[in-house]
């Protein structure tokens, strides 16, 4: 059976009509189903949005849901025990399918996003039709704001997305550090240093491991003493270390991408030399793979017959020989994020994980002790966060356009 919930305020314990495709994120208490159900709604754009669309999970019959009284509530929003928490309801909603009904999870997703892009989309056609009018001023304004919510509700949706990615390897996101530090010593017990390496392929994982052992020091013959040995970094540069380590995985998924896609193409302009010119496979594609990653005008030049040893050569490149071979511009755009909601996600979890408030970073920049085991558990986290969140900016960008980051 198929229930439509609705994400919303603190109901009182009654009974209440259900008209929103997701099950209430939290309900201590046994639910009893009946045949009628009341329920207010608070003045929400998107929950009214959501009603009157008719959006929903496959609805096939509606039921009414009775919560019983007593200590039982409605709790929107309980926490992820992840260093930031949801700041939009969007987000909320979606940290409440997520650890209630984790099944719908990836649906909701979908749904919220093509909400949002209605509601900001909807708000630049007025301010469209409104140029010239005497209203044009607020509707500019009223585009500018709901511009602004959107794209918070979005960070939040690519926050999920990527901690739902943790959940899958079964690896929660170190919490907030002050809550990680005892007696004056910072320590990330279990590593999950398995389990963080194992979303990486062979190739991206030997330059992972060697990144990791520049910033830790720790090799793989390393002793158990060695990674228990304790070392005092600066709360500032330990925050600077994971910042560089989220683009560094980054950098190595559009990197491994890219080098993907070009031995495909070799390989497939090498089988079909003989039944198709060079030049006609790539009138195929006029503007080069790399335009087709990468958005830039490509200057790869028509392959030639006496090419097929090069392609041979290129099958056997390893992802670290072909990376090194980068030149500069093509080095920046795989190292490059490319939206503005990613920009500032990386920034928003730093500052959550590395400072409890917005303080002055350089007053507080006290060192902290900590092992290189723990040195290790986050660089690892930081290079799976940037590779998942390369994955997740793809993803949301095929249902919500997200601004680019110029």
């Amino acid at each position: 059976m198929d229930c439509w919930f609705l994400r919303h305020g603190n109901p009182t314990p009654t009974a209440f009509t259900v008209s929103s495709p997701y099950p209430p994120p939290s309900f201590r208490k046994p639910l009893v189903f009946s045949t009628k159900t009341v329920l207010d709604f608070p003045n929400d754009p998107l929950l009214t949005r959501r009603a009157a669309s008719g959006l929903s999970i496959r609805p096939r019959r509606v039921f009414s849901v009775i919560a019983s009284a007593g200590a039982s509530h409605f709790e929107p929003s309980s926490s992820l025990n992840s260093p930031l928490e949801p700041r939009s309801q969007p987000g909320r909603f979606l940290s409440s399918v997520l650890q209630n009904h984790r099944q719908l999870f990836h649906i909701a997703v979908v749904d919220e996003l093509k909400l949002l892009a209605d509601v900001r989309d909807g708000a630049v056609s007025r301010m469209r039709l409104s140029v010239g009018s005497d209203e044009a001023c607020l509707h500019r304004r009223v585009a500018l704001l709901k511009e602004q919510e959107c794209q918070l509700a979005v960070e939040d949706v690519m926050y999920m997305l990527i901690f739902y990615k943790f959940s899958e390897i079964k690896v929660p996101l170190v919490p907030r550090l002050s809550r990680c530090i005892y007696n004056g010593r910072l320590e990330i017990w279990p590593s999950r240093d398995w389990e963080l390496e194992s979303i990486h392929s062979l190739e991206v994982l030997e330059m992972v491991k060697e990144y990791v052992t520049n910033v830790s020091g720790l090799r793989a013959d390393s002793s158990v003493t060695d990674h228990w040995a304790t070392t005092k970094i600066p709360r500032l540069k330990l925050s600077q270390v994971y910042a560089a380590s989220i683009l560094y995985g980054y950098f190595l998924k559009s990197a491994s991408l890219r080098h993907h896609l070009e031995q495909g193409l070799a390989l497939v302009n090498q089988d079909n030399l003989g039944r198709r010119t060079p030049l006609q496979f790539q009138q195929m594609c006029p503007y080069g793979l790399k335009n087709l990653l990468f958005g830039g005008v490509s200057n790869v030049q028509s392959m030639s017959y006496s090419q097929g040893s090069t392609n041979q050569e290129m099958k056997r490149q390893t992802l670290k020989c072909y990376v090194k071979e980068f030149d500069p511009d093509t080095l920046q755009r795989c190292a490059k994020l490319k939206s503005k909601e990613a920009v500032n996600l990386i920034e928003s979890h730093c500052c959550a994980l590395f400072w409890d408030e917005k303080v002055n970073l350089v007053e507080n920049d006290e060192s902290i002790l900590t092992s290189f085991s723990s040195l290790k558990r986050l660089a690892l986290e930081a290079v799976a966060f940037g590779s998942f969140l390369r994955d997740t900016e793809e993803y949301i960008d095929t249902v919500y356009k997200l601004k680019e980051n110029n």
